[in-house]
């Protein structure tokens, strides 16, 4: 192969000299399909395209998520925005994963959007867009991470006060809980030969969970809510005069329950006939959430009771304040969260697998400082334990900006979403200007489909960039401004100081990946 083809263009041209008749699903296709990005197989594929969903879904798991950030819909709308802002955020988000799954069907790469990125680029600035991308990336899966573990932190927390009414929270039990929750799923992540089946095992959990929580609550509850109260009536807390502000405000609550589309991308090297299955995987997990959020949380708020009481709970977890107002026991309301404390585990879990493959696959191209480090994969493990070791310790350091503020560490929040968002349209902006019919496509196509879902990907994009960095309430306080711009500007300030001072100079690109997919091609055991 001549050092200055793409990958597409090497796909082209070796499959117009394959034979009539030969088989393209071959068990040693996806290796070469990989050795002709440059790579080495290095990863079992342990993945089947079920336990790929179940992990898939187990991170994104969006009624875990309604329940985790319940109160800022509340805040924000009532629940108005949380029953409807479900079905805008699951018809956005449904444009993303057709967009990320065209993507990894015509380059299925652990890499995702970097790769993507360093594909589809001018040469020129190929290096520069594709080491940005999956640096904002990385960030944005980190951040994700240090969210699921707080919100089980909290939850777990919250447990403890319903049972113990005189205690009073404080932010360093959160933190313990925090700690202990992101210890726990890096033990989890350690054995990668189990990570299929965790991953089936957490996907059953979510849904036996959502169905017996939802049954419980309804069964339980009386009086019921009428459905003007569910459907027609609009709670503006935030002190924004708009109730439009208000209401794209309340969006973070169900856009935060749909983030993370592209874990299975980074499992490519991982599953068989990635091109296949991982579309699969992400357009299922919008589907089943969509389903499973949109049901439980009509469910909830038929249920519920006293609104402002969910607001100002003591245990500072208004879905547990809305378990014991639908049942009435401390016991129910207990078990219940605890079901979603474990649903939130195997999320948990997820992050860290997802995460994990992010720093392992950029630290190939040497993206990270350290990089030989990180890329590593443990040959007992069957993991890149250097890279979820290095990341885990990264979300551990992470959870400090809770103690020091709980304001500043929910605008990191909001912040994963953006700039997993951002980390999207890049190679899709990349895709536009390249022209979509000059790539080749991959089985999961959609044409003139696909074509509207990468625009509203990219408006949807801008948009949050824009909105989502409104201060959450009024009169704005240093205790409610969103601080989510100063995390952009440090995470950015990171991402270019590096990419000055070495990255330019090492990280790998797309002309080294394809001298090194030559070598790759003409070696012999011999050698």
């Amino acid at each position: 192969m001549s050092g200055d083809l793409s990958y597409q263009e090497e796909l082209s041209r070796s499959e117009s000299k394959t034979p009539a008749g030969a088989d393209h699903d071959a068990p040693d296709s996806d290796a070469a399909k990989l050795a002709g990005m440059g790579y080495t197989q290095e990863m079992e594929r342990g993945f089947s395209k079920w336990s790929l969903l179940g992990v898939s879904f187990a991170l994104t798991n969006s009624w875990f998520g309604i329940s985790a950030s319940l109160v800022t819909g509340i805040s924000s709308g009532g629940p108005i925005v949380t029953v409807y802002g479900i079905i805008i955020i699951a018809l956005i988000n449904g444009c993303v994963a057709i967009s990320l799954s065209e993507l990894v069907s015509a380059m299925p790469n652990s890499g995702g959007q970097y790769f993507w990125a360093s594909e589809l680029a001018p040469r020129k600035y190929a290096n520069f867009l594709a080491y940005a991308t999956g640096a904002i990336g990385y960030a944005g899966s980190l951040f994700t991470c240090a969210s699921v573990a707080l919100a089980i932190g909290s939850a777990l927390m919250g447990m403890i006060q319903l049972n113990n009414p005189d205690l009073v929270i404080e932010r360093w039990m959160v933190f313990v809980a925090y700690q202990i929750f992101n210890l726990v799923a890096w033990v989890f992540n350690c054995w990668g030969k189990t990570l299929p089946k965790v991953g089936s095992f957490f996907l059953y959990v979510s849904l036996v969970s959502m169905i017996a929580i939802t049954i419980t609550v309804l069964a339980t509850s009386s009086p019921k809510q009428n459905a003007k109260f569910v459907f027609a009536n609009f709670v503006n807390n935030t002190g924004w005069e708009s109730n439009t502000i208000a209401f794209i405000v309340g969006l973070i609550n169900p856009n935060w329950s749909f983030a993370c589309l592209d874990s299975a991308t980074h499992l490519a090297e991982e599953v068989p006939k990635p091109e296949r299955n991982i579309p699969f995987a992400i357009m299922g997990t919008v589907a089943i959430g969509f389903g499973t959020a949109f049901i439980y949380s009509i469910s909830m708020f038929f249920s519920m009771t006293d609104l402002d009481q969910l607001v100002n709970t003591p245990t500072l977890v208004p879905i547990l304040e809305l378990y014991y107002q639908a049942t009435g026991s401390k016991v129910g309301a207990t078990l219940m969260v605890f079901m979603v404390c474990f649903t939130g585990l195997g999320c948990q879990v997820a992050c860290h697998t997802w995460q994990a493959r992010l720093c392992w696959s950029f630290a190939r191209d040497r993206g990270l400082p350290g990089s030989h480090l990180w890329a590593q994969v443990h040959p007992k493990m069957g993991i890149p334990f250097y890279a979820h070791c290095v990341s885990c310790l990264v979300v551990a350091i992470l959870g400090l900006l809770y103690i020091g503020s709980t304001t500043a560490f929910n605008s990191m929040v909001t912040a994963c979403i953006v700039l997993l968002y951002i980390s999207y349209a890049i190679p899709i902006t990349l895709l536009l200007m390249k022209g979509r019919d000059n790539i080749k496509h991959g089985p999961f196509w959609l044409g003139g489909f696909g074509l509207v879902a990468n625009i509203v990907t990219l408006f949807w994009t801008a948009f949050t960039l824009i909105m989502y960095s409104f201060p959450y309430g009024k009169p704005v306080l240093p205790s409610t401004m969103n601080y989510v711009s100063a995390v952009y500007a440090v995470v950015f300030a990171l991402v270019m100081g590096y990419w000055f001072l070495r990255g330019k100079h090492t990280f790998r690109s797309k002309d080294e990946r394809a001298v090194e997919a030559e070598q790759i091609a003409h070696y012999t055991p011999e050698q």
